[in-house]
């Protein structure tokens, strides 16, 4: 039950120097840099609050402009880091061939490694919208849920890194699929509206995706300053499930990925 977790604590540093070095190649030749892990989240920010508040004209009740753009970037940081996460791990394994038949290195690390270094932008993302809250007055002491609710997502993230890598190497469409899967979870999941705009009607829809409890959950802590306990009830579950199953598949497909790879 526990050999997930004793894998990721074991290599830990092993894990934090690959990690580290595939954050430091990510930004290698581009002029900006490193600084790409700031501009980013914020960049889309700004294209998804102009959408919504300037295209749509959407507004929340009660609510200022500035606020709602709050509202809208603690249901997109969540997603950000998901989203990267999911592109980044769907290709650990297949893009790592060398290190497949090394003895010496777990490649139960790859997926970790890619979740971890993909969750840069969201940290970053994440550390900008607490100053702003805190700025305009919106802090709350339940911001600090946020910390274990963060390492939640990334433990889900990892069973799934770990489900899809595993999976991709025998199916190589997946790889192909993943992106057309982000812009329809960008749709369904609810980043710029919140859970009294959907119809009832369509909840049933909602419910199996696990966006709509992670953002649910960062918008009631962060902007609502209310504990979702149902949602996070929700999430933990599918967090331990796929936790488990991930690794479940990974370390039985893994001794051929030789073949294949």
């Amino acid at each position: 039950m526990f050999e997930p977790i004793q894998i990721i604590y074991r290599y830990r540093h092993m894990l934090y120097a690959t990690t580290r070095n595939e954050i430091r190649a990510r930004y290698v030749g581009s002029v900006l840099g490193a600084a790409w892990a700031v501009i980013y989240p914020f960049f889309y920010l700004g294209l998804y609050a102009c959408i919504y508040t300037l295209v749509f004209r959407v507004r929340l009740n009660g609510h200022t402009s500035f606020e709602y753009v709050l509202m809208i970037f603690a249901g997109l940081i969540p997603f950000i880091g998901f989203s990267e996460a999911l592109s980044a791990s769907t290709t650990a394994v297949i893009s790592n061939k060398g290190l497949i038949k090394n003895t010496v290195f777990p490649i139960e690390l790859l997926p970790i490694k890619s979740v971890l270094s993909s969750s840069v932008s969201m940290a970053v993302g994440l550390i900008g919208l607490l100053i702003a809250y805190a700025a305009v007055g919106e802090g709350s002491l339940l911001d600090v849920l946020i910390i274990p609710i963060f390492v939640m997502q990334l433990l889900f993230c990892i069973g799934l890194a770990w489900l899809i890598s595993s999976l991709t190497v025998f199916f190589r469409d997946i790889a192909q699929m993943i992106g057309i899967v982000i812009q329809f979870l960008m749709l369904v999941s609810p980043i710029g509206y919140t859970l009294d705009m959907i119809p009832k009607s369509l909840l049933p829809i909602m419910y199996p995706n696990p966006l709509f409890y992670i953002i649910e959950i960062y918008r009631q802590i962060l902007f609502f300053h209310q504990i979702p306990w149902k949602s996070i009830a929700a999430f933990s579950l599918m967090t331990i499930v796929i936790f488990y199953l991930g690794h479940f598949v990974f370390s039985r497909l893994k001794p051929v990925f030789g073949e294949y790879v």
